[in-house]
């Protein structure tokens, strides 16, 4: 970042030159920095922006703006982990822009009423969640019904949420109290439905109005409606894990950002002259955020990207996305009107729609009809839907100008409360013992405390009777669960009967007594840290390190046999962290997969680039799902993974309310297509000895994924001429040094003839591999319905000629064979039938006890096979020189029978280095005839001479 202009490099071509993207700011924040004694990061290097620069660059245009009675906007994109919701919410004593806006708004207010200002100023406070395409009050999760809060357009004003809580603040303080409620409602709201934040957008609105009196004595009203957006990751789904799915299952939450998207790129072209229908409709997203995107708003975009060299696609198309963004043009106007115009208008408009209901007539609500999508289709659904958008925004416009009509201090009255005793019990945090909740989301840990009181609390879900002290709702919570009981002092904790509990990562068998900063994890979801400020207190250098989320996390996978020490390399640092993200996630799948009895079981498996069937790439943390009736099993992707647990999440939501949430196998995410191909096993062929040209005749062990011999496999590589005509060992093309065979033709044929001993559940089998630079996969023909297919597959191979790439390839690659097929159709038996989920996973854990070797990776042992080479290697050179040393023999046999003592070098040269025996024995037997005096003829051609010693 130097100036304006943000540079990239990508770092698998260090050779192309850099892209360059120019802004109106580009920022570093990735270094430079030092964290003072308040916790706030400073800089201690001239290129490290910090949050007052970017406020003073960004947050003062706003409030600026907003002061002028503009409509302003800022959002934030990027994706998760880059810095968002930093820059807009900040973090602890590193404020981002909201608050920072929030505080200077009623800096500016106090200010000006300090200077004997006769305006009256009037602050209101909304905010709301748009997950998986539902609109969520987070001021009043009550009012939250299935589907969320309908979107609707006021002809004038744009696009809206009905019924969206708006709440008049009268200082900096009380936003401050609004956002941690709206931030505790969103945390409740996560935990239950097992939502991830990251897939969230979240809209912070801030309503600014001021009103004075004109020289006319008309009240003057300039309002100014702030948007502040926090979006959600922009991750581009891995389109490898997306091949060949049947489900789209992220559809819904990617459908926001892609809409985003497309609305972004037409008003770009509509900015440049071009005429082009904006799809504002296609999402929620974009519906709400229509006014900040094109209409009247002055708009800013924030794109937070990751520097790391792994995230270069992503943040490559983070900054096309916001150079797109950036030529846009809004239209802002000021909005000042007089309080009586606006109230008559409202009227006006009123009396129109009433009378239009009256009369049966309807009129359209759209602002406009440039994206107006109810042309066409069914008359009578338009005509209804038209009818409830007239009648909400009637009763829109009545609370409207009931709210014009009441004073400051009457909306500041009925606002009041909704603090439901937090304040109180922030105090008593400090002084009591208490659990605090954890996040994967900084903003959204410790904001769900619950007070640890004298005597027996019960945890347990809204269903224990008697009621529990600590009500938890979602994933695997019973309603008995668990009990803390205090003891002089001491807190301690034991789980009830199923209820499960871990304690630091360990399953909690017995009553236990507590110390400050332990982490319990209750059901599958519920992650607290337990604090205890006495402890603490008494003993402040043992709690120095502070307890978080991805800590919590790192102990549970220890605990499940998974390598998290710190001293890793980066890719071994890259898998921890795909680990922490996964074991939760697979432990919520297999809790839903029991509660909703579908006979699935989870488990994460650890793949190398070889037990995948792969000759390069990293390790990658897969998840392997096993029906639990057939045993079959299926590798999916982390990012398969993931999208499918956004549908089974939906399908337990309306499993829980009750409402419809059985899916036909085509679109169940438990489920998997009968005609599904699997990877059986892998066979990796070192090609070391072809690189001597010596054949390669072998019956090699298929492994499966985990380590397991699944089959033998029958292969054969070996040297052959140009035509395909095999070399045998009387060819005699053994070479000492591979390096010999650069810039020579190498030519050789491939078998696989069979595999033998494959499991009986499998058929339509077949193999793939790719030879060095192949474009596409060869494959053998299918065989079906048998353990013992017969491929009788046969390719030639020529290089003419051959570089050194290949004869590294030759010399110190592996050709991955992968194995295919289908699994047979299996019938669940009548004991399977009668069993639910949970205790099949049951009765499976006490029939084959834990498998700790889940994760074990076997592959053929490259010593085993160089030493393997090496014998042959021995052997090839053996034979040869005992060959070179009868042929010797032989020359001087022939000299010996010519009467010669000396012997021309040019023959000793050919019988040496020739490999043809033939040519060898033609050399041998042009040994000149002696002249009778043991000397050369003078007639005789004069060479170099050899003395037979």
């Amino acid at each position: 970042m130097q100036g304006a202009t943000t540079t990239i490099k990508n770092p698998a071509a260090p050779n192309e030159d850099p892209r360059k993207f120019n802004f109106d700011h580009s920022y570093w924040s990735h270094d430079g920095f030092e964290e003072d004694a308040d916790g706030y990061l400073k800089p201690v290097s001239p290129r490290y922006a910090d949050q007052k620069l970017v406020f003073n660059d960004l947050g003062n245009g706003v409030l600026k703006n907003a002061w002028e009675g503009y409509n302003c906007s800022l959002f934030a994109y990027g994706q998760t982990g880059s810095g968002k919701s930093y820059s807009v919410v900040g973090y602890g004593a590193n404020k981002g822009i909201v608050p920072m806006f929030c505080n200077q708004i009623f800096v500016g207010i106090n200010e000006k009423k300090s200077e004997g200002v006769k305006t009256e100023y009037e602050v209101s406070f909304s905010m709301l969640e748009i997950y998986n395409e539902q609109v969520r009050d987070l001021l009043s999760p009550s009012s939250n019904k299935k589907g969320g809060l309908r979107v609707r357009e006021h002809p004038k004003k744009g696009f809206y949420a009905e019924g969206l809580r708006t709440v008049p603040v009268n200082s900096y303080n009380d936003i401050e109290n609004r956002m941690e409620e709206g931030t505790r409602n969103r945390t409740v709201a996560a935990t239950q439905m097992n939502a991830t934040s990251s897939r969230a957008h979240t809209i912070v609105g801030v309503t600014f109005t001021q009103k004075s009196f004109n020289d006319a004595g008309q009240e003057m009203a300039k309002v100014s409606i702030i948007n502040l957006v926090d979006l959600a990751g922009s991750e581009r789904a891995d389109s490898t894990g997306a091949t060949g799915d049947r489900l789209k299952e992220g559809a819904a939450i990617n459908q926001s950002l892609s809409a985003l998207g497309n609305v972004i790129a037409a008003l770009a072209d509509a900015s440049s002259g071009k005429r082009v229908k904006v799809p504002y409709r296609d999402s929620v997203l974009t519906r709400l955020l229509k006014n900040a995107l094109g209409g009247n708003s002055k708009t800013i975009m924030i794109a937070a990207l990751s520097p790391a060299d792994i995230n270069y696609d992503e943040t490559l198309s983070t900054l096309r996305y916001a150079d797109r963004a950036k030529q846009i043009k809004t239209k802002a106007v000021v909005n000042e009107d007089p309080t009586e115009k606006l109230i008559r208008e409202l009227k006006e408009e009123n009396d129109k729609l009433r009378a239009a209901l009256k009369t049966g007539g309807v009129i359209s609500m759209a602002a406009d009809d440039d994206d107006n999508d109810k042309k066409g289709g069914d008359v009578d659904a338009i005509r209804k839907q038209l009818e409830e958008e007239m009648k909400a925004v009637l009763e829109a416009n009545e609370r409207e100008m009931e709210l014009m009509k009441q004073t400051w201090q009457e909306k500041l009255d009925s606002s009041a409360g909704g603090d439901d005793g937090e304040q109180a019990k922030k105090e008593e945090r400090k002084t009591t013992p208490h659990i605090s909740n954890l996040n994967i989301d900084n903003q959204l840990s410790g904001m769900i405390v619950h007070i640890i009181k004298d005597g027996t609390l019960k945890v347990g879900s809204n269903k224990a009777s008697p009621p529990a002290d600590i009500v938890l709702s979602g994933l695997g919570i019973q309603p008995d669960h668990a009990l803390f009981s205090v003891d002089k002092g001491s807190i301690f904790l034991e789980k009830v009967a199923d209820g499960k509990v871990l304690l630091n990562g360990e399953p909690l068998t017995s009553k236990q007594e507590l110390d400050h900063n332990d982490r319990i994890m209750f059901g599958s979801n519920h992650l607290y840290v337990f604090q205890h400020p006495a402890l603490k207190n008494a003993n402040p250098g043992n709690y120095k390190v502070p307890v978080t989320y991805e800590m919590a996390q790192q102990e549970i996978a220890k605990n499940n046999g998974f390598d998290m020490s710190s001293k890793q390399s980066a890719e071994e640092m890259l898998l921890q962290e795909d680990l922490v993200d996964l074991i939760p996630a697979v432990e919520e799948a297999n809790t839903i997969s029991e509660e909703l009895d579908k006979k699935v079981k989870f488990e994460i498996v650890v793949i190398s680039p070889k037990a995948r069937g792969l000759t390069h790439g990293r390790t990658e943390v897969c998840v392997k799902m096993r029906n639990l009736e057939s045993g079959y099993e299926y590798i999916w992707t982390r990012d398969k993974f993931q999208r499918r647990k956004y549908l089974m999440q939906e399908m337990y939501q309306n499993f829980v309310e009750g409402e419809e949430w059985k899916l036909p196998d085509e679109k169940d995410p438990f489920t998997v297509a009968p005609n599904t191909e699997v990877q059986i096993g892998h066979v990796n062929i070192y090609l070391q000895s072809l690189s001597y040209l010596i054949e390669l005749k072998d019956s090699l062990d298929v492994s499966d994924a985990k380590g397991k011999d699944v089959g033998i496999m029958d292969v054969e590589i070996i040297p052959c001429n140009s035509k395909g005509k095999e070399l045998t060992e009387a060819d005699d093309v053994f070479v000492d040094d591979p390096k010999d065979l650069i810039s020579s033709s190498v030519n050789f044929v491939v078998k696989i003839r069979s595999i033998t001993g494959l499991p009986n559940m499998y058929t339509d089998v077949y193999c793939k591999y790719d030879m060095f630079l192949d474009a596409e996969s060869t494959k053998t023909e299918v065989i079906p319905n048998t353990s013992n297919p017969e491929f009788k597959h046969r390719k030639n191979f020529s290089f003419n000629p051959a570089t050194s790439q290949l004869v590294d390839y030759l010399s110190n690659g592996v050709l991955a064979v992968q194995v295919w097929g289908k699994y047979k159709f299996k019938e669940a038996s009548q004991r399977q039938k009668n069993m639910n989920t949970k205790q099949m996973v049951m009765s499976e854990t006490l029939a084959k006890g834990r498998d700790l070797n889940t994760n074990a990776n076997k592959t053929s042992d490259p010593d085993k096979v160089a030493l393997r080479f090496q014998l042959i290697a021995l052997k090839k050179r053996q034979e040869r020189l005992v060959v070179k040393l009868s042929q010797v023999q032989r020359c001087v046999q022939v000299a010996e029978e010519h009467k010669k003592v000396r012997i021309p070098t040019a023959v000793v040269k050919q019988v040496l280095n020739d490999q043809n025996p033939k040519r060898v024995e033609s050399a041998i037997n042009k040994i000149p005839h002696d002249d009778g005096a043991g000397v050369p003829s003078t007639d005789a051609p004069q060479s170099s001479m050899c003395t037979l010693m």
